[in-house]
């Protein structure tokens, strides 16, 4: 369903351009509220960060296993996609956002499947309290069957996101490679048992709160998808739930964030975690951010790799497609961090 913007201010870009303060379907209930105070940032020895162009490839994918069993995140360096193109790339969703409304809000939607969309949160619907948080969402494979839709402003806007979802696709298909062997499978495994992956592109942008204390950028979840590729700008607000207490995860220079979503979990009955996460804010900046989300095909279902079920290792979940268990996720509007119990045995 397209948006009436003239009639209702949907995104938060433009909802602040116009108040002072928080609206009040923004506010958390108070056990919900961020605490920033109490925010512990994440010792700088203890983030896992992995040089993907390290001389003993062995020690790579111990790397990985190791991140993808403890932390449930971890970021890598050297990846291979120039400086260049990752400033480009933040340069034109940042200009997107400064657009004048009439030039950006007609794509503003609430169909998820629509292959592309400017929306608020994650399904506005169904959240019991807003997010801080608009995002463009672009189906960006095969590019040349959805290139024609995407925004023509900025002027470079198509060019820049063509060649960094390209490349990006590229990063994320040799990363979920590398977590396949560290798994003790065949390296082009997991993609095979997604189906190959679809890839869908985002950029989000947080405007600056008034009052962060009050409110969140996204709401605690783990991801639905396998793995998500995240390009940051310097502004710290990703945080992620260890022994019960949120830490934050400072920008790593020069380097991508990947978080590993409830799919691999699945795929690797358990011995992976999806890593519960959420996103707060300042009322200093503007934050932006540029995931890529590996999605499964639905051509065929998802289940727990057969060679790591056992009589020691049952089977943890039940055969299902994608497209039931992001049906799930999303009429239940991020309101609990997690569905997999849903899928289980």
């Amino acid at each position: 369903m397209a948006l009436e913007t003239s009639t209702l201010k949907f995104l938060v870009t433009d909802i602040v351009s116009q108040k002072s303060d928080v609206p009040a379907n923004f506010v958390r209930p108070e056990h919900e509220r961020p605490n920033l105070c109490t925010i512990e940032e994440v010792p700088n020895e203890t983030i896992p960060v992995i040089d993907l162009n390290g001389p003993n490839h062995q020690q790579i994918v111990d790397a990985i296993g190791q991140a993808c069993e403890i932390h449930g995140f971890f970021m890598v360096t050297n990846h291979g996609i120039p400086k260049e193109l990752v400033n480009a790339m933040l340069r034109v969703g940042r200009e997107f956002f400064h657009l004048p409304e009439p030039e950006r809000n007609h794509l503003c939607s609430e169909e998820p499947l629509k292959a592309v969309r400017l929306t608020s949160g994650f399904n506005a619907t169904a959240e019991h309290v807003r997010m801080w948080r608009d995002a463009l969402k672009l189906q960006c494979h095969p590019i040349e069957e959805y290139i024609d839709q995407w925004p023509i402003n900025p002027p470079d806007f198509r060019e820049v996101t063509a060649e960094y979802s390209k490349q990006g696709r590229e990063l994320g298909v040799r990363i979920t490679e590398l977590i396949s062997e560290s798994l003790g499978l065949e390296n082009e495994f997991l993609e095979e048992a997604m189906g190959g992956q679809l890839p869908l592109l985002a950029v989000n942008y947080y405007p600056p709160c008034p009052q962060p204390d009050l409110v969140l950028g996204f709401n605690p979840h783990t991801d639905a998808n396998s793995i998500t590729v995240i390009l940051h700008d310097e502004i710290s607000g990703l945080e992620v739930l260890r022994d019960g207490k949120w830490v934050r995860v400072p920008p790593v220079k020069d380097s991508f964030t990947v978080i590993i979503g409830d799919q691999i979990q699945v795929l690797s009955n358990d011995k992976y975690k999806s890593v519960i996460h959420r996103v707060t804010l300042t009322s200093k900046s503007e934050r932006f951010s540029v995931p890529i989300f590996f999605r499964p095909s639905n051509k065929i279902p998802i289940k727990p790799a057969d060679k790591l079920v056992n009589e020691k290792n049952p089977a943890v979940y039940r055969p299902y497609f994608y497209k039931e268990y992001i049906s799930t996720v999303w009429s239940n509007g991020l309101n609990v961090p997690t569905l997999l119990n849903y899928f289980k045995v």
